[in-house]
Parts: structure tokens; sequence; C-alpha cells
């Protein structure tokens, strides 16, 4: 199973050129059946332009997130803690091997979806890529 996942684009962009090997989330799914994510570059791209494998999750305080992340978190730290402030536990989703799709997709035309706030899971009739 599959899930999709809003990203900014430059964030998005360091994953697939292997600058951020972390994606940080403040919650993550409870299906441990997911391998794979889509990410979808929010806007302004707004497109699906590719996929990566899940290596593992890792669940912790902010700060001990940072400390086994930072080289490759593909953020700067100031932006981290930004985004975990009043957060006692985050997640870190380590990224295994990445696939950047040869053309961009529409999520509404390829998958019948709208955005998602964080993230949804795909089906597979979701998945016409």
């Amino acid at each position: 199973m599959k899930v999709l996942l809003s990203i900014k684009p430059e964030f998005a962009e360091r994953i697939f050129d292997g600058s951020k090997k972390y994606e940080f989330r403040k919650a993550v799914f409870k299906n441990s059946d997911i391998k794979t994510i889509v990410v979808y570059a929010s806007s302004p791209m707004q497109r699906v332009i590719g996929e990566f494998e899940i290596e593992t999750i890792i669940s912790d305080s902010p700060e001990e997130l940072w400390k086994k992340t930072k080289l490759f978190a593909g953020i700067d730290e100031d932006f981290f803690y930004e985004y975990f402030a009043d957060r006692e536990l985050g997640f870190a989703i380590k990224i295994k091997k990445t696939k950047k799709y040869k053309e961009t997709l529409c999520l509404r035309e390829h998958f019948n979806l709208t955005p998602p706030q964080s993230f949804l899971y795909l089906r597979s009739e979701n998945f016409g890529a």
C-alpha cells in the first residue's frame, strides 16, 4: 500500500536530489503496511513528482530526532524546531530509495483526488501512475 504526502516543493526537490534523507511529520499513518510514499509537491507546483521507499520511521522527542537526523535533514535547525514547537513527540521518515517520475502528474486527473492536508492512503484504483 502507498500513501500520498503533501510536501513543499523545495523540500520535495531535496528528497529527489539526495540532500534530504528524512521527511519530518508531527503525525504519521497508523497502517504499518505502508512501504512507499508518493510525493505531491504542494503549491505553487501542485504536481505529483515521484515516490520513495520507507527505510524506517523514527519516533522520538524533537531534540533526539534532530540529533539523529541533522546531517541529512535537508532543513535548518531553526526551521526544524519551529515546525515541532510545543510537541513532545515527532517523526522522521527515513528515505530508502527514490524514484522521480519522468513526467509530473496532476492529482485530480491521474488520481481523482484533491490535495491532502497531511497524507492519504492510496488504493490501487487511485494509482494510475
